[in-house]
């Protein structure tokens, strides 16, 4: 893998990344969660930089849509991830197929939440899919990652660090993707394996879409009353700093959350004013 300025010819073929061209030519990623949204856009940036990717996801319909859309390089696999033995067939059918995995993206999710008030069972059924699935598959890829002194992403979320009334289900996977995340890292850097998170703030996705209405200019108002740089991100934006912590350019980084969140996690409950600002725009001090 190597990090270099791309010729013009490499723009023009739709491979830059800011001005960078990352280049995974020969290696080969498993992204879960990669019908949805943002989970198509981390698989577009990986197969834009060279990179085969095995695209897992239930969503047959999108998943082969994407396949259709960016060719032999993406290979749709539908697979429950919350089945052991689908996880084994996933990791068995890569191996055989491409010969090695290099690369590991944790992105699947589920949102829904009903906070307090979520059943047994539907914390069972959300821990399972945005938790312990993505930490079975790193374990039943152990053995292939190390082969290749490959690396694993896992996604976590800003909805993970802060508090959120109405909110339980998702917060707490995404927390303790976190702690999961240093806790493997730890585990496989023997193993030449790194692991690091993400974590997006309010992500133009399935789920922000469906809150704005699919109206994306209302959700980057929304946005910037608590996003510094003054919109929602875009899925690239989470996109490339995934490639990148796959890269050779990141080869030295391991155990590490990486917000992209256009700001969203630098500020505290006074959204970066000062005391004095609130008291003067207060009408009652």
């Amino acid at each position: 893998m190597s990090l270099v300025r791309p010729p013009e010819e490499a723009r023009t073929a739709g491979l830059q990344a800011e001005g960078l061209l990352v280049s995974l030519q020969g290696k080969v990623a498993i992204v879960t969660g990669a019908a949805a949204m943002l989970g198509s856009a981390i698989v577009r940036a990986f197969v834009q930089a060279g990179a085969q990717v095995f695209a897992v996801d239930i969503d047959t319909l999108r998943g082969e849509a994407l396949q259709a859309e960016l060719g032999p390089l993406c290979r749709f696999v539908p697979c429950d991830i919350t089945s052991d033995a689908a996880l084994d067939k996933l990791v068995t059918d890569a191996l055989a197929s491409a010969g090695r995995i290099d690369f590991l993206i944790n992105n699947a999710v589920v949102y829904g939440d009903k906070g307090l008030g979520a059943s047994r069972a539907e914390w069972l059924q959300s821990l399972d899919v945005n938790l312990v699935s993505g930490a079975m598959l790193v374990h039943k890829a152990a053995d292939a990652l190390a082969a290749q002194g490959g690396a694993v992403v896992n996604m976590g979320s800003v909805g993970g660090k802060f508090g959120a009334a109405g909110r339980a289900l998702y917060p707490a996977a995404k927390a303790a993707i976190l702690q999961l995340t240093r806790n493997q890292a730890a585990s496989l850097a023997p193993r030449r394996v790194r692991v690091n998170s993400v974590s997006p703030g309010w992500t133009w996705s399935d789920a922000l879409a469906r809150m704005a209405g699919g109206d994306r200019a209302y959700a980057d108002r929304v946005a910037a009353q608590t996003h510094p740089l003054g919109r929602a991100g875009d899925g690239d934006d989470v996109a490339q700093v995934v490639l990148f912590l796959c890269s050779d350019a990141a080869r030295f980084v391991t155990g590490a959350d990486i917000p992209v969140d256009g700001g969203f996690s630098m500020l505290g409950p006074d959204q970066g004013r000062s005391a004095g600002d609130w008291f003067s725009a207060s009408t009652g001090g």
